[in-house]
């Protein structure tokens, strides 16, 4: 099995190959899974979170149009292989505060060799503030230091310029670890949101991916997308004009 390692910002990465299928590779800092890419099918998704966020992007009409995309921490960029992928000529903006693990996973993996993707080095809250006003359908917060979220995404600072670079009908998705997140700021800018998780085992808690818009979001298609998914989904979705509605699917 080849396995790759680098000293980067934020600890120790280590890229390992996957014995069971061939083009897949673990990343990992500190021990912790930050990303699975695999290079023969960038539309599988390994990792939870990953099937999380392409359940929803799957649930935005029309289903093959481009987006545009702003991703907040790059990881192995598994996100935007998917979308170049299942939405050709869409354009990613990768943000990604790790100088070090960015080169490491371009050097290995061919980051910068991904279709529409431009990588810019830097802090996402700096970075997003230079970006244009109603420039993106998507921006996609998936930023850890550790096991802890970044500081500052879910803050009203940071919220404000999501909300100002997302065209009026844009999502944003926020990958979230636990359940105790502080998400005032989020929900005052964004009245629609729908919380995607797997806690449906006892004494489990994973990733979540929260998704916010201005707008309604797509919530049928959404149910749909995770009815026979396995294992199970759990939607919860809140929204001004209707009550907090929860779903299980396969639960």
């Amino acid at each position: 099995m080849s396995t790759w390692t680098r000293e980067v910002r934020f600890g120790h990465a280590e890229l390992r190959a996957d014995a069971e299928r061939p083009g897949g590779w673990l990343l990992t800092v500190n021990g912790i899974a930050q990303s699975y890419i695999d290079l023969d099918d960038p539309t599988y998704l390994e990792l939870e979170y990953a099937r999380y966020l392409g359940y929803v992007v799957d649930s935005l009409a029309p289903a093959d149009a481009p987006l545009e995309v702003v991703h907040v921490g790059g990881g192995g960029a598994t996100f935007p292989r998917y979308l170049a992928a299942v939405r050709p000529g869409s354009r990613h903006l990768v943000i990604e505060a790790d100088a070090a693990l960015a080169e490491f996973v371009d050097e290995r993996l061919g980051l910068r060799s991904v279709p529409g993707l431009e990588l810019r080095l830097g802090d996402g809250m700096t970075e997003i503030a230079t970006l244009p006003t109603a420039s993106a359908d998507l921006v996609v917060a998936d930023a850890f230091e550790g096991l802890r979220i970044a500081a500052g995404i879910t803050d009203a600072a940071f919220t404000a310029e999501v909300a100002r670079v997302l065209r009026p009908d844009g999502v944003y998705l926020v990958n979230l670890v636990g359940t105790r997140h502080h998400l005032d700021d989020i929900r005052a800018t964004f009245p629609y949101r729908a919380m995607l998780d797997g806690d449906v085992f006892a004494g489990y808690i994973g990733n979540q991916v929260l998704a916010a818009a201005r707008v309604p979001l797509p919530l049928d298609a959404l149910y749909r997308h995770v009815e026979h998914a396995f294992p199970p989904v759990r939607v919860s979705s809140e929204g001004p004009d209707r009550p907090p509605a929860r779903v299980a699917p396969g639960a």
